[in-house]
Parts: C-alpha cells; structure tokens; sequence
C-alpha cells in the first residue's frame, strides 16, 4: 500500500529542461497542459497564464538545480500538478521530446529537436543553447484527434478529405494526408496546430480560426470539443484545471 495526495481541480504545469554530459542544465519555462480529456492532455500552451512569473521561475529554477544535481543529461520535461493553494506536487519526469515541445520552441527560438542530437553528440550547453533566453509571445497548441468530439472514443477510416489550415502564425505537424487511412491499432492523433502571437488573447483568436479552417471528412474529429474550450470562459481568463474540458463540454451540451 501507498498514498498520494489529493489535489483537487489541480492544474498540470511541466518544466522543459536541457542538461549536457559535463554537468550543465538550463530551463526553457514552462507549460501549462490542463485541458485534457481522460488525462490525455488536449491543448497546451507557453507560458502558463495567471501564475506570478516570480513564482514560476522559481519552480524552473528549483528543477533546474535538482537534475543539475542528479548530473541529468539531455532532453527531458518535468511534469507537476499545482494546487488550488499555488502549491506544486512532483507528478512525473519524460526523458524524451514531448508532443508538445512545440510551443516552448515557438516562444523561446529554441530548436529542441536540434538541441537534443547536439547534445546526444557531446556538444556542450552553453555552444547549444544562446546565452539569454526569454518567453517572447505566446504559443498555443491544438491536438486534432480522428475520434468523436463527445464521446472521445476513437474514429478509424479513411481521410477522403485532409486539408490543414494555412493561415499566417500557423503552425501544423501531422503524419497523414488526403487519402490515408487511420488505423485503430495507434494513437488517434492525426495533427498538431499550433498558434503563435504576440499575445495570449491573439494566439486564442488565431488559433481558433485555424482550426474552423482545417477541413477534415471520411472520420470524426475533435474540434468541435476544442473550439467549445478555447471559447470558453474558464480558458480565456486562465482558471483551467484538468477535468475543466469535462465540465465546459457538460455545460455548453446541457
């Protein structure tokens, strides 16, 4: 037997980290994942709105020092679930990319794909990385999934139709195109949309508008779930936590 503590309506907050083979580790900020759905985050975004910038540092900072400490190497994100009490639990560490690395990339100018071979090869952190960092904007990222937007249970089929948006600070990575089938035997996620602009509420328009855009027959889809939360109120002002998809969707569907 074992215990956990229980947050209630917790926020998912991670901090991505780089680490070489000579002891250095940096942070690129944070990310805040609380949109989800059966604990699959949905939308991610950087940096994390509504949380005291002194507070969040601090935390990066702390991760920073722990697996400079542990002498971490590489790639990694250090996931944490944020009380309603501002108080931050330890809840998993990736070593690896993470589908949402995108956005950290987009408001740091950072190429983390880049940065992690570099520093797989032994280049050291400080030849990597520029000396000054800083979140410029704000990044938002969508996953489309081919499943229905109620239910969320998976859609396989063929894509007769698969036309991604193309709208200025779009920006989409997917694996299909018109006329591939998805199969029921992996994840049912067919892209990643991602809006960057100079603000929060910018890149929420922009991204919202992207993916009325994306045009998507032959399976269900998700967007019709992911436009209900990015119009949200909760979302737009910031009071997210991980079962806040559940309770926009029961509200906006009642």
């Amino acid at each position: 037997m074992y215990l956990e503590k229980l947050l209630e309506r917790p926020r998912h907050i991670e901090i991505q980290i780089l680490g070489d083979q000579y002891g250095s580790v940096r942070h690129l900020y944070e990310r805040d994942c609380s949109i989800q759905r059966r604990h699959q985050k949905v939308i991610e975004e950087a940096g994390a709105p509504g949380i005291n910038r002194e507070v969040i540092d601090s935390v990066a900072d702390n991760v920073t020092r722990v697996m400079s400490e542990m002498q971490y190497d590489n790639i990694g994100t250090v996931e944490m679930l944020m009380g309603e009490d501002k108080s931050f639990a330890f809840l998993e560490m990736n070593t690896r990319l993470q589908v949402e690395h995108g956005v950290t990339e987009e408001v740091t100018g950072v190429d983390l794909v880049q940065s992690q071979i570099l520093l797989a090869a032994g280049a050291r952190l400080d030849v990597v990385l520029p000396k000054d960092i800083s979140i410029e904007g704000h990044a938002i990222q969508a996953r489309v999934y081919a499943e229905d937007p109620k239910r969320f249970f998976p859609s396989p089929g063929k894509l007769t139709i698969f036309r991604p948006p193309t709208s200025k600070n779009i920006r989409v990575e997917t694996g299909y195109a018109q006329g591939r089938d998805v199969t029921p035997f992996y994840d049912p996620m067919i892209a990643k949309v991602i809006a960057y602009e100079n603000t929060r509420e910018q890149a929420i328009l922009s991204l919202k508008e992207a993916l009325k855009e994306f045009e998507i027959e032959g399976v269900k889809n998700n967007i019709p779930a992911l436009l209900q939360a990015l119009d949200s109120s909760e979302f737009k002002c910031g009071k997210i936590h991980t079962n806040s998809l559940s309770e926009i969707m029961a509200k906006n569907n009642n």
